[in-house]
């Protein structure tokens, strides 16, 4: 067989692969985005940043530890964060949930705002202006939530608004890190 005669069979292995690929893909889930940070257990990625509600004080990662906790990436420009912020809101003041937020590529002022007007569920807020702690995350937008053990390791991984059937997979976790810690 020539090398012409090879050639015409080219676009049929192409037309095959890509088929393949367009398949497998069907099935996978979107809301399912790799995180190399929680599936080894990483720290949270050293930063100094400031506070959103108190401008003055710096906050590092240091300031994300000593339980387990959430962190919630959102943002005022986001309308899928003020969806979630009243559920953050149950969460942190009715039920004691701890939770860590970073206001992403956001104003300040806008901020600072949408807490006053819409309660404050966060036990610190963390001004990612730049979005350098997000890239450093591997944040794809914002809502994101993490669910981080007393050390500051992040353990889980969630990309989307955080609703009562999110929760209770949180919970889940949560409650499988508080364990592993228990002596």
């Amino acid at each position: 067989m020539n090398n012409r005669k090879i050639l015409v069979f080219v676009p049929l292995l192409v037309f095959i692969l890509l088929g393949v690929f367009l398949w497998v893909g069907l099935y996978l889930d979107p809301r399912e985005l790799p995180s190399e940070l929680a599936k080894n257990k990483r720290p949270v990625p050293q930063f100094s940043l400031p506070s959103v509600t108190d401008p003055e004080r710096t906050l590092t990662e240091a300031d994300l530890t000593g339980e387990v906790a959430l962190l919630n990436v959102w943002a005022t420009w986001c309308p899928t964060c003020k969806e979630e912020h009243d559920f953050l809101n149950m969460l942190a003041l009715e039920q004691g949930v701890t939770i860590y937020g970073i206001n992403y590529k956001d104003d300040p002022a806008k901020a600072r705002e949408w807490l006053r007007r819409y309660k404050d569920p966060y036990k610190a807020v963390v001004l990612d202006q730049d979005g350098s702690l997000g890239l450093d995350l591997g944040v794809y937008g914002a809502p994101e939530t993490y669910v981080l053990d007393a050390v500051g390791r992040i353990r889980y991984r969630h990309v989307g608004a955080v609703d009562a059937d999110v929760w209770q997979t949180l919970q889940q976790v949560m409650a499988s890190v508080e364990q592993e810690n228990t002596p």
